[in-house]
């Protein structure tokens, strides 16, 4: 790198025929100047510019690499801009594995608003619940909610997602509606897996209540499309029922009381990130942070 910034150094010198005009066009002292292009010279073992009082002059090697340093130098001073521009409207396929309800539910919208901000990026997008491998399998970034299982990855926190209890009005008008956190033992509590408790938090105060369901379900659509057919409560994040919401099919129970925040975060295998992927966890964090509580 000291060599590419000599030899620009050298290109600035010649085209300013002297050290003071180079010294005024980079903003380098003309002693700095001189001692850098005599180490150059050193380094190459040749005198490269024939120095007077009043001006330098090129010797024949000094012609030479001129001519070669500055189709590098103009090179590099392309690749530099290109990447500005690269930065500023991101190109190139991002590949990312998603979580499958959440993306369907509500990173849909996200990433279409993501897509007509950056016309430049193509995406390839991978729904599953399993950890992927971001070594060995070619995704740019994985997109979880929960704590990362590997170390290894380097997570970004994007939001924390409350979970709230919601159910239909007309599960609530059959059933009754609970008045508080006990009253949930005797209702149909509709969660992911054999789950058989909730953890419910208002204030400083938590409690723990025994869950029963009908249901063994391992999908948080179902989940919420099931609580839409009035089959029973549910514990999850606003975010992921928030149609239903509008739409009157679900509404808000023990308001007061939700449970344990849930992380979002983007993992991705090195902090080394090219400006698509680095876009698309800025605008993550951006919308996410809306409505979640943005981690620290």
């Amino acid at each position: 790198m000291e060599l590419l910034n000599d030899m620009a150094l050298f290109v600035e010198v010649v085209k300013a025929k002297g050290f003071r005009g180079a010294s005024e066009a980079t903003g380098v002292p003309n002693s700095t100047l001189s001692r850098r292009i005599s180490a150059l010279e050193k380094a190459i073992g040749l005198r490269l510019l024939h120095r007077t009082t009043r001006k330098v002059e090129l010797t024949e090697a000094g012609q030479i690499y001129f001519e070669r340093c500055k189709r590098i130098v103009d090179e590099a001073r392309l690749a530099h801009e290109q990447l500005g521009e690269m930065l500023a409207q991101p190109s190139g396929v991002l590949r990312a594995s998603l979580p499958v309800d959440f993306a369907i539910i509500y990173m849909a919208p996200l990433i279409a608003e993501f897509a007509e901000r950056y016309p430049g990026i193509t995406f390839d997008l991978d729904l599953t619940p399993r950890q992927v491998d971001l070594v060995s399998e070619p995704f740019d970034i994985a997109i979880r909610m929960g704590e990362p299982a590997s170390s290894q990855l380097i997570a970004r926190p994007l939001a924390s997602l409350v979970p709230r209890l919601y159910a239909s009005p007309r599960y609530l008008e059959r059933s009754g509606e609970p008045k508080e956190p006990a009253d949930l033992e005797r209702q149909e509590c509709l969660n992911i897996l054999k789950a058989s408790s909730w953890t419910l938090y208002r204030g400083k105060e938590s409690i723990q209540v025994a869950t029963s369901s009908r249901f063994t379900l391992n999908s948080v659509g179902l989940i919420r499309r099931m609580a839409a057919l009035d089959s029973g409560i549910i514990l999850v994040p606003e975010e992921v029922v928030t149609d239903d919401l509008a739409a009157g099919r679900l509404t808000r129970v023990l308001s007061h009381w939700h449970g344990k925040p849930t992380p979002v975060y983007a993992l991705t295998e090195t902090r080394l990130l090219p400006a698509k992927t680095q876009r698309f966890i800025e605008f993550l964090r951006e919308r996410l942070g809306r409505t979640g509580e943005i981690l620290h």
